[in-house]
């Protein structure tokens, strides 16, 4: 077996690679290339998808992994990576490398669409590029499953082994259970004040936020800092992940909470076994798993009182006099304030939840083929108004403001509120298993929780599934009550 282990591994690297690289030029086209630069992009990117989907489906890597399943004396990490190449071929062989290269040229060309009419605020001008990219995707998806929705296929990808049967049925518990904790909050006569309009400097903020996320164990030696259009982590290896951030000038929140957020993501890029970059299990478990990392690190910790006893100090001094006169009580009050809003990103603890799941059900709709594109903005519009009470005023703030569809990542949305729930079950073990943690985080000590996410979830890779590791850390599987319990405590 030594022969095929050894082309497995090479093979493997030659694949992660190339993602590597066409995940640099993603990231380089939304933070660096020039606008005439979209075309050519395209090209590059469709050419790297088809290389990779080749060295996927050469029957010779897939006999490799065949003889290698049946290795009893392969070593814990090698036998994960062969798993997660079987999935991976699997799915691979059922698409046409057509498809696979038009979606590549497509996400880059619709994305570019994107950015030009979410500037112009116009849904009618991206509604043709959308329209194509659904359609793609059906396309996928009828490849990949025979029966039952093809918003399976896609959800797979994103998080392996999920159903729209599981998800519709944990989201038809939690949404009413939202609203209504929603509708209690708001029915209160007394509603915190948010914070001054500042003004909030772009490099005052950037200093600050550069401060927590290095406490929170950031490696800048292994990662950077830029500004993007719509915040987000690439980790092209555990030795380079990238983070983005865009920022307001008269309001600080949602820069520093979206830095800490693509933070959490960058910790666990980093903290996953670089020796054994380049295989199959040196990879996120999920996507729900990535961000209930993310998750964890923007609200219970950086919206908790033990952060900002140690924090708001430092905070005051860097934009006095803007907020020498807000009180912890008060501060708290204001970054927790809980007030349905137009921006997902920007949203509550508890709202957030909703803007997740009208995004899954018109998507799951439009993959279903129930839907069409053109109608999109007005469903997305009575569905604000539906679960949030708000009806957007403009398509830049409804349905254009995420940058996911422009990109093809249909499936995508759901693991958004599945990292909440995983991020609330993941907190309340580490409590149990640093029972000063409370103490530490109020002294500014944040790389012991770091350190504990690294042992119990980073380095592990893909050697095991999301609910295998909810069980083995929390003894349990996946329990919403704890995010649901999380909220209410909060918001007595």
């Amino acid at each position: 077996m030594t022969k095929s282990l050894d082309f497995f591994r090479e093979r493997s690297r030659q694949i992660i690679h190339l993602r590597g690289v066409a995940q640099g030029l993603s990231w380089d086209q939304e933070t660096m290339m020039p606008p005439e630069g979209a075309e050519h992009r395209a090209a590059h990117l469709s050419t790297l998808a088809v290389l990779q989907h080749e060295r996927l489906v050469d029957p010779a890597f897939g006999a490799a992994v065949e003889a290698l399943r049946s290795d009893d004396d392969l070593q814990p990490e090698d036998r994960a990576a062969v798993a997660e190449a079987k999935r991976q071929v699997d799915r691979a062989t059922k698409l046409p490398p057509r498809l696979v290269a038009e979606l590549a040229e497509h996400a880059v060309l619709c994305y570019e669409a994107w950015v030009k009419a979410r500037k112009a605020s116009d849904f009618q001008a991206f509604a043709p590029w959308l329209a194509r990219m659904a359609e793609l995707k059906r396309q996928e998806a009828r490849c990949l499953v025979d029966s039952g929705s093809p918003y399976n296929a896609l959800l797979d990808d994103y998080e392996p082994g999920m159903t729209t049967t599981e998800l519709d049925s944990l989201f038809g518990r939690l949404r009413p259970a939202l609203s209504r904790l929603l509708a209690s909050i708001q029915q209160r006569s007394a509603q915190p004040a948010g914070l001054p309009p500042g003004p909030f400097p772009r490099t005052v903020q950037e200093e600050i936020g550069k401060q927590v996320i290095t406490a929170m164990g950031f490696d800048w030696n292994a990662g950077r800092l830029d500004v993007s259009a719509h915040p987000f982590c690439a980790g092209f290896s555990p030795r380079d992940v990238r983070i983005t951030v865009r920022y307001f000038e008269d309001q600080f929140a949602p820069s520093f909470f979206g830095m800490i957020h693509e933070a959490g993501h960058a910790l666990y890029e980093q903290g996953l076994n670089p020796t054994r970059y380049g295989n199959f299990d040196c990879e996120a478990i999920s996507l729900g798993i990535h961000e209930s990392q993310s998750r964890l690190w923007e609200n219970q910790v950086a919206r908790s009182r033990p952060f900002w006893s140690y924090w708001l100090p430092h905070l005051q001094k860097a934009f006095e006099p803007v907020l020498a006169d807000v009180s912890l009580d008060e501060f708290l009050r204001a970054v927790n304030r809980v007030r349905p809003s137009l921006i997902r990103v920007e949203a509550d603890e508890v709202s957030y939840g909703l803007h997740v799941i009208l995004r899954y059900e018109l998507e799951k709709q439009l993959m279903e083929d129930n839907l069409p594109a053109t109608d999109l903005n007005e469903a997305w519009n009575a569905r604000m108004e539906d679960y949030l009470g708000i009806r957007p005023e403009s398509a830049a703030n409804g349905v254009l403001q995420d940058i996911h569809w422009s990109q093809g990542l249909f499936g995508y949305f759901p693991t958004y509120l599945l990292g909440n729930l995983y991020a609330a079950q993941l907190f309340r073990q580490a409590g149990q298993s640093i029972p000063d943690l409370e103490e530490r985080i109020s002294t500014g000590d944040l790389r012991t929780l770091r350190e504990w996410l690294r042992d119990n979830v980073h380095r592990l890779g893909k050697t095991v599934g999301a609910a295998e590791l909810i069980q083995r850390v929390s003894g349990e599987s996946l329990n919403p009550d704890y995010f649901l319990q999380y909220l209410e405590q909060k918001n007595r």
